[in-house]
């Protein structure tokens, strides 16, 4: 009996330390203090559309840079707005980038 008891308690310790960590980590995120990059798994066909760069700025503001296609996008969020900056094709951002050339797209 008291082995058993013993047991339940080491659990509940281990499920009490598991939701503490989940509830900090919730809390970080929620304030922009902490990101987590899932990826999911690629199928067979190229991407049209993926996020290049992220740049926060605050817990809630951030720029990133958007690829579709062929095009790049710069793009300023914060909660009440979502705003494009510039826009450029992506081999010329691409070749400037390597050559350190100034593309007109704000880095």
């Amino acid at each position: 009996m008291i082995e058993s008891m013993e047991i339940i308690r080491q659990m509940l310790a281990v499920l009490g330390v598991a939701a503490l960590l989940g509830g900090t980590l919730w809390w970080l995120k929620r304030k922009g203090l902490a990101q987590f990059a899932v990826r999911k798994r690629r199928s067979g066909r190229a991407r049209c559309m993926e996020v290049v760069e992220r740049l926060p700025l605050s817990p809630q503001h951030s720029l990133q840079l958007v690829r579709v296609a062929e095009r790049v996008f710069l793009i300023a969020l914060s909660p009440s707005a979502c705003t494009m900056i510039e826009s450029a094709s992506w081999n010329d951002l691409r070749a400037g980038v390597r050559d350190g050339a100034d593309t007109g797209v704000a880095r």
